[in-house]
């Protein structure tokens, strides 16, 4: 337990005061002058691990000028933590839809008012389209047309001129299926090839690629494993053995841009933004859970095979790549081995990297550990208490949350953890989700 001295003049810049539980009893009062410095190590301990993200700060004595606060870690199952991670993610971004998302998903949170104040500063100082001309009553019609994208089959060659295409109008949403896309319409721009011949996503020997926009996969042998963590957060609880009795195969990668995009020319997904989607190597992103179904059933359609989201279990599975260590290279980490806040370059601030530009795990995965949060098709639990323990999917009826793994490169090192998971709502997008696909093998 720490206990930190800060200037009164410093409350105003911690969480609102809603957020302080009851005091705690007395403790002994620090004397210290008004002058004396704030301790050396106050920043770090305020953010860098996964738990640290929310504190919960308390109370306990005023005394000469100074506070004297308890500094204990919040468990992040809770709806405060949530939030506080979200916020976290976005609060230096430069991009105004990740603000959007957060008002939508917390219109009445703790950072609502500081939220609304940078998107409109953000708007403001967005430059402002050219006036275009008023159109011709006869290009209604084809204005209307062009709403919807066409379905071209996708082919290797230069993209044509760019088109404006903007996004089918989503389906309402209910109270509590806020989906957080942007409110601006979609850019304008080019059609992408699906197929893109990066060495990155070129097939290895023991790949297995079933049509040519299909992701690359790795096939996974029946076998057992301890799934979760008994160390830290609470959701990762208990550590269980885990069977996998039938074999599976997953994509390589996490589904990239190019092989969004060609679904996307199909008609069969949305458009995304661009602001998010720009390099045909990337993860595909600002995504939800009912995007990525709409993928894996198009998938199913061209390929001819059952695709589907891994199940939490097989997803774990493959990401340990065999090792029982808290990371799949170890028990601490590593720079160069993830794309993750402070854990080496490549790594930029705006978005992740190309897949594939990080080290592959044992089983031959890559970015399993950062890049980005990836959909998995079970309902979430606050716990492993009751988990099926042969790998099936653990749903729910009606399930509104589902679970994400993996942290991504806007988190720090405590996210990269082989057991690290997380929840979202199943029809809110967020511009650092995505995911991989599997399917059983035949």
């Amino acid at each position: 337990m720490w206990r930190l001295l800060l200037p009164v003049c410093l409350l105003a810049s911690l969480s609102p005061t809603s957020a302080i539980p009851s005091p705690l009893p007395p403790v002994q009062a620090a004397s210290a002058p008004a002058s004396a410095p704030l301790p050396k190590d106050l920043h770090p301990h305020f953010k860098g691990t996964r738990a640290a993200t929310a504190h919960e700060m308390r109370l306990a004595q005023r005394h000469d000028g100074f506070v004297i606060l308890r500094v204990g870690l919040m468990p992040k199952d809770t709806s405060e933590e949530y939030e506080i991670t979200f916020w976290n993610s976005i609060k230096d971004s430069q991009y105004p839809s990740d603000y959007e998302a957060y008002l939508k998903a917390y219109p009445n949170g703790r950072f609502a008012p500081l939220a609304q104040a940078r998107l409109a500063r953000l708007r403001a100082a967005a430059p402002k389209p050219a006036s275009a001309p008023a159109a011709p009553a006869a290009s209604v019609a084809h204005a209307a047309s062009s709403a919807a994208p066409a379905a071209p089959a996708p082919v290797p060659a230069p993209a044509p001129a760019p088109q404006a295409k903007t996004p089918p109008p989503p389906a309402a949403p209910t109270a509590a299926q806020t989906r957080a896309a942007p409110a601006v319409a979609t850019p304008a721009q080019p059609a992408v090839p699906a197929k893109v011949n990066i060495a990155t996503t070129k097939p290895g020997p023991h790949d297995i690629q079933d049509c040519p926009t299909c992701p690359l996969l790795i096939a996974v042998t029946p076998g057992n494993f301890m799934m979760g963590n008994d160390t830290d957060d609470p959701s990762e609880k208990p550590v269980h053995r885990v069977t996998i009795g039938h074999s599976y195969a997953l994509s390589k990668y996490a589904v990239t841009v190019a092989q969004w995009n060609a679904c996307a020319n199909a008609g069969a997904c949305p458009r995304l933004s661009s602001e998010s989607n720009s390099a045909p190597n990337a993860p595909v992103r600002d995504l939800s859970w009912d995007d990525a179904q709409q993928y894996v059933k198009w998938l199913s359609k061209v390929s001819g095979k059952p695709y589907r989201l891994p199940t939490e279990a097989e997803w774990e599975y493959a990401a340990r790549g065999g090792s029982a260590t808290r990371y799949w290279w170890g028990n601490e980490m590593r720079k160069g081995t993830a794309n993750c806040k402070d854990c080496g370059p490549p790594w930029r601030v705006e978005a992740p990297d190309d897949v594939g530009s990080f080290p592959a795990n044992p089983y031959g995965f890559y970015d399993m550990a950062g890049g980005v949060w990836e959909w998995v098709s079970d309902c979430w639990h606050n716990s492993y208490k009751n988990a099926p323990d042969d790998g099936r999917t653990w749903d729910e009826p009606n399930c509104q949350t589902r679970v994400i793994r993996g942290g991504s490169w806007r988190d720090g090192a405590g996210y990269m953890l082989s057991a690290t998971r997380f929840k979202y709502d199943s029809s809110v997008r967020y511009n650092a989700n995505g995911f991989r696909v599997a399917r059983d093998m035949q």
